[in-house]
Order: C-alpha cells, then sequence, then structure tokens
C-alpha cells in the first residue's frame, strides 16, 4: 500500500517561508509594544533620513508629497474618536446601536476616549509609509518634475484646513484626545 506524499510544489514552499517571515516579523512588533518611545525616536529618524534623501538629491517631491498627505491622514484618524459623535447626531442613531459615544452635557456619564486609529497601527503604517517613500525615492520612475513648492504650499493650507476642522470639532464635542496634562488619579 503506496502511503501519499505531501505536497512537494514550490508554492507550497514559499508559502511555509512566508509564514516563517510573517510570525518572525509579528514577534518583533510584539516585543516593541511596550517600547513607544523608542519606536517613535527610531521613526523619527527614518523620517529624517528620508528627508535627507529628498533635500540633498533634489528630487522626488511627488513620493514626499504624496507620504505627506498620507502621514496627515493617518494624524487626523489618530486624533478622532471612533464613534464620531457628529454622525450619530447627523444620522438620529442616538438609540445607543453604534456604541460608546461622547458625553455631550455635564450629567452625562463619563465615557473614555477611544481612537478611531490606536497609536500602535498609527506608528506602524507611518513607519511602513516612510519607508516605502525611503525605498520608492531610489528608483528613477517616482521622479516626476514637479514645480515643488507649489506642493509644499498645497500641502500647508491642507494641513492648516483640516487642523482647524478637526479643532473646532474637539471644541464643539468637548474631548481632547491626549492623555498629557490629564488628571491621573491612584498614583503617589
Amino acid at each position: 500500500m503506496d502511503v501519499p506524499e505531501p505536497d512537494q510544489s514550490p508554492f507550497t514552499a514559499v508559502t511555509a517561508h512566508t509564514s516563517k517571515l510573517t510570525r518572525q516579523y509579528q514577534a518583533y512588533l510584539d516585543a516593541s509594544t511596550p517600547h513607544s518611545t523608542g519606536r517613535w525616536v527610531g521613526t523619527g529618524v527614518l523620517l529624517l533620513c528620508f528627508f535627507l534623501r529628498i533635500v540633498l538629491s533634489q528630487g522626488w517631491y511627488i513620493v514626499a508629497y504624496t507620504l505627506g498627505i498620507y502621514l496627515l491622514n493617518l494624524f487626523l484618524a489618530f486624533l478622532t474618536p471612533k464613534f464620531d459623535p457628529s454622525l450619530t447626531q447627523d444620522e438620529g442613531l442616538e438609540d445607543g446601536d453604534a456604541g460608546p459615544i461622547l458625553p455631550n452635557k455635564n450629567d452625562e456619564e463619563f465615557r473614555p476616549f477611544i481612537r478611531r486609529l490606536p497609536e500602535f497601527k498609527f506608528w506602524h503604517s507611518a513607519t511602513r509609509a516612510i519607508a516605502i517613500g525611503f525605498v520608492c525615492s531610489w528608483f528613477a520612475v517616482f521622479n516626476i518634475p514637479v514645480f515643488w513648492p507649489v506642493l509644499v504650499v498645497y500641502w500647508f493650507i491642507l494641513f492648516v484646513l483640516t487642523m482647524r476642522r478637526q479643532i473646532q470639532h474637539m471644541i464643539k464635542y468637548r474631548y481632547v484626545p491626549f492623555s498629557f496634562g490629564k488628571t491621573r488619579y491612584g498614583r503617589s
């Protein structure tokens, strides 16, 4: 009686190797989770290297602009509550089916601020995007000639307008997405 051999196709070998690399990558991510300061310092150094690459090579402005728009989008998701009170009021979903919302009146109970994009996912997505942008800055196909001052001015205008809208939203619904400066109880 012949015993059938397991499938030894090249696809199986590649899948096994890929899953091993994925597990190792996830193990590194899990080990880095409690070290937020070190993670952000590393991301800042990577961003500085990217900026130096762009400035010294005097090119790849589209890559830098695209990265800037993506990082701005991530930052806005980081500042926004997971359950937006303006959406629940606009859609008439005050039944509580949408999940916890921020208190609107002084007599309502305290509900903690839950971010739409958690800090770790924000860091991971930002670092991955900066690394991809850095790699793209080494290929001539991504060096599209543009007048870069227009991109810089447009990005600053976009940043100011979106942050103004976000700050107005924070003031209207009385929430602060940061924990520094808040009272901490239970510390001696």
